[in-house]
């Protein structure tokens, strides 16, 4: 009976990755381009990240560009010349491995993108968000949302809480994530971070974010946040005078305990000899 039981389920298991496989490999193209892609590429809308892929193929070849798409650190690694020039025109940012991105949907993205190449404008050609001035009120937002004192709208975790950042954080920040005070510079400054935070396609990143996306309210008061700190820039928020406040209040309690329990310790140790003589 139990080992039916373990063969229902193991069976199940089974049915459920193969379909979740075979729905992944029929995707669309159009879609997977927008949740894994947009991120750091347009298509007719210049550098963000990575590269405009506009009529790519013009400059390298498909076979070399699926490559390229499968495995970026592999072709980086192998020393070819033309992936050290996208790697150095990236700051250094090297293209993430997409997971379960097989052969066919990497050609499926080639003909994909070769046909949006060819319109007089791809809906790929840009980022849709707002372009207006980055304020100073941005910035304490952006603060208050990078270190979860205001929660994100659609409930997805604090930057802090995997990520560390110069001058954030009483016991600093995560350290799952790399650290984020040089990413604005890194990643290409306002447009190409918006665009990142928008829809971040790193392996760690997207799953979680998919599900609870940062909402376009909130992208650029993170942008004007890393922005001010990769620059050096510091306002002070009421919320940093409160915190400084607060953990000086219980750093003079630890102290006052810790001296009030030595110093009897001392009191005691003196009296008792004391005490003992007179008896």
């Amino acid at each position: 009976m139990k080992s039916s039981i373990q063969k229902k389920i193991k069976s199940l298991i089974l049915s459920a990755l193969i379909f979740q496989g075979i729905s992944f490999s029929q995707s669309d193209p159009e879609e997977y381009f927008e949740k894994n892609c947009f991120s750091c590429h347009t298509i007719g809308g210049g550098r963000l990240t990575g590269p405009d892929l506009k009529d790519v193929e013009l400059r390298k070849d498909a076979a070399w560009l699926e490559k390229f798409i499968l495995n970026p650190q592999s072709v980086i690694n192998s020393g070819d010349s033309y992936a050290s020039k996208i790697l150095k025109d990236a700051r250094g940012v090297i293209m993430p491995k997409v997971a379960n991105l097989d052969p066919s949907m990497a050609k499926a993205l080639l003909k994909f993108i070769r046909e949006e190449s060819g319109k007089d404008k791809s809906r790929f050609g840009g980022s849709t968000l707002s372009d207006r001035p980055l304020t100073e009120n941005d910035f304490l937002i952006g603060n208050a949302l990078f270190t979860g004192t205001t929660r994100l709208k659609n409930e997805g975790p604090s930057c802090l809480s995997c990520h560390e950042i110069a001058g954030e954080g009483f016991l600093g920040g995560g350290l799952l994530g790399p650290d984020l005070t040089d990413s604005y510079g890194r990643l290409g400054g306002k447009t190409a971070l918006a665009a990142w935070l928008a829809n971040p396609s790193s392996e760690t990143m997207s799953p979680i974010y998919k599900q609870h996306p940062i909402d376009e309210e909130e992208v650029l008061p993170l942008v004007a946040f890393l922005k001010n700190k990769a620059e050096g820039k510091e306002l002070v928020s009421d919320t940093h005078d409160f915190n400084f406040m607060i953990f000086g209040f219980i750093g003079l309690a630890i102290f006052l305990v810790l001296f009030d329990l030595a110093w009897g310790n001392r009191l005691r140790a003196i009296r008792k000899p004391m005490v003992e003589g007179e008896l």
